[in-house]
């Protein structure tokens, strides 16, 4: 889009991620379209890279219809994962590094190789190493968590970090699998990986055609998120959260006091 700063805009989010602190929403100020949002998104990421971060995977986002209403947001998007954001199963989090953290569960996929898009769903094991329960951590730049679709998208689709939990095969039944997300002991949520696109490996697909659209190729030993299976919940000082996720296991986190 003519006349977008690309470079400022990522500026701009990257210093209110590093700094927690929030920013007004930019889209209807700078006239920013989505596509043009995830030009900003290479940019953060780039921004990240020269840091010294390495590219270790994607993330979906809004693939549930629970997510899409919390947020106010009708549209699958997806985002980059950097190995500075992965926290290790059972690890602290420091709350006060974020602005105003919100913590999921998800189901997670190490790639083997690259599936075609389209690729019938039954051959779906060939292209995957193995699955893990997982745990977002996001967390929007913007004031109060409002944003439009061309905010998210320019702000990594709100990626903060992620744990991942043990991997293991593909098991059978991966479209209705329950999930709970545990806070302290006490369910939080609950939910099913039906509630990502009605099947989490639709997720891979989706994500392999719209990273696509941008020129991005998945690459095999990347870290795929297929996105939440419940609405996300704040990370409190303090707490520990649990991801359950039947016949797969447990991914957790502790957030620090």
């Amino acid at each position: 889009m003519i006349g977008v700063d690309i470079t400022g805009i990522a500026e701009k989010l990257g210093a209110a991620a590093d700094t927690a602190t929030a920013i007004p929403q930019l889209a209807a100020e700078t006239g920013l379209d989505v596509d043009t949002a995830y030009a900003v998104q290479a940019a953060l990421l780039q921004r990240r890279l020269n840091a010294g971060e390495r590219l270790v995977g994607l993330k979906m986002g809004l693939t549930s219809r629970a997510k899409m209403a919390q947020v106010g947001v009708d549209e699958v998007i997806w985002g980059r994962l950097t190995n500075a954001m992965r926290v290790p199963d059972g690890g602290v989090v420091d709350p006060a590094a974020y602005i105003h953290p919100r913590v999921e569960p998800e189901v997670a996929f190490l790639l083997d190789r690259l599936p075609e898009p389209g690729e019938p769903v039954g051959d779906f094991a060939t292209a995957v190493r193995a699955v893990a329960p997982a745990i977002e951590l996001i967390d929007s730049r913007y004031a109060d968590f409002r944003f439009s679709l061309p905010d998210v998208v320019a702000d990594n689709t709100s990626a903060a970090a992620f744990v991942i939990g043990p991997w293991s095969p593909v098991p059978a039944g991966l479209d209705n699998l329950g999930v709970l997300l545990e806070v302290d002991g006490r369910v939080a949520q609950v939910g099913s990986t039906a509630a990502i696109l009605g099947d989490p490996r639709r997720a891979l697909d989706e994500g392999i055609r719209l990273a696509g659209r941008h020129g991005v190729r998945l690459e095999s030993g990347w870290v795929f998120l297929a996105g939440a299976a419940t609405a996300a919940v704040p990370l409190r000082p303090g707490a520990h959260v649990r991801a359950v996720v039947e016949k797969l296991g447990t991914a957790s986190l502790r957030a620090s006091s």
